[in-house]
């Protein structure tokens, strides 16, 4: 059974919630968060996103092997992330911690030591994480359809090094996987497409 933590801003809401301070309903943030999947995956991935106060929320729940954390209010543009749910305590001791007022560094120390203390569940093998980033001008707010945009990939492969996988530190051609952080809890591969 996957361990589901939420911080104080963070509670469980059905799908009625209205959104009219960001304008778009519950059902248009799932359909938004989860348009780049499978059609399986749409219908199954647990999504977050956010509530008429503009605080995380719980859209549907699910033990699907994907969660989908919908766009941020909040920040311009268009930014949704879908990974693999063993993933979330990780995902959301960061969003506490950035909460809590700490600085990206802050919080890649913390997470680190509790990792390695095991304090914090962490994957051990591979994971997947899905970005898909795009204008607000192409999003319909009434359906959570979004036109263009671009996915990026990242498989999280914790201490991965370029002697141990054979990838670059960085793309030596467009599109090319390259390795990030190697070596570190957080090593995985970058896949960005043209």
């Amino acid at each position: 059974m996957r361990k589901v933590i939420l911080g104080a801003t963070f509670f469980i809401a059905s799908l009625s919630i209205a959104q009219e301070e960001i304008g778009l309903s519950s059902e248009a943030q799932i359909n938004l968060s989860t348009h780049f999947l499978p059609d399986k995956d749409k219908k199954e991935a647990r999504v977050i996103g956010y509530s008429d106060e503009v605080e995380m929320i719980v859209l549907r729940d699910s033990d699907s092997y994907l969660t989908c954390v919908g766009d941020d209010p909040n920040k311009d543009g268009i930014q949704i992330v879908c990974y693999y749910s063993e993933l979330e305590d990780f995902f959301q001791r960061g969003r506490v911690l950035k909460s809590e007022g700490k600085s990206p560094i802050e919080v890649r120390e913390i997470r680190k030591k509790e990792i390695e203390s095991g304090v914090l569940n962490f994957p051990k093998g591979q994971s997947m994480m899905y970005v898909f980033s795009g204008k607000a001008e192409n999003l319909d707010k009434e359906s959570g359809e979004i036109k263009e945009g671009k996915l990026r990939y990242v498989v999280y492969l914790p201490y991965a090094t370029q002697e141990s996988t054979g990838l670059p530190l960085s793309p030596s051609a467009p599109g090319m996987p390259w390795l990030m952080d190697p070596g570190t809890h957080r090593a995985h591969i970058m896949v960005m497409p043209n």
